[in-house]
């Protein structure tokens, strides 16, 4: 396997409901929730409305936007492939999919020891 596996991938459900957010806000990002309050939700906000910290790992892009998590939970999942999916629910409260009558929702698979060797790389902070 010479190709990287990227470590976000979003469901079709999700690619969908990026396009209709986006269509009606714009460009967006995703940080991965690590609170009490939206539980491990992916929260989607307007690009440039949340600020990522010096230390936030970009995993990758879904959908063609950033996906970023906090170094602590970055630390918890990155043995696994992030799968973000959309289902029938209420959104984060302060995340773009509220109001949708759908959520998104993280799903994670282990990597294979082969996929692990050719994990796609991170980037820090917001230049990443």
């Amino acid at each position: 396997m010479n190709q990287s596996v990227p470590r976000v991938i979003a469901t079709p459900a999700a690619i969908a409901l990026i396009g209709e957010i986006t269509a009606r806000h714009g460009a967006i990002m995703f940080h991965q929730s690590g609170g009490c309050c939206d539980g491990s939700s992916p929260m989607c906000y307007p690009q440039g409305e949340f600020i990522i910290g010096d230390r936030d790992v970009k995993m990758g892009e879904i959908g063609g936007y950033p996906f970023y998590m906090s170094p602590s939970q970055f630390e918890y999942w990155q043995h696994t492939q992030l799968i973000i999916d959309a289902i029938a629910g209420r959104g984060g409260m302060f995340s773009l999919d509220n109001g949708t009558e759908r959520r998104f929702l993280t799903r994670s698979r282990v990597f294979t020891d082969e996929e692990h060797e050719n994990r796609a790389p991170v980037s820090i902070g917001a230049q990443g």
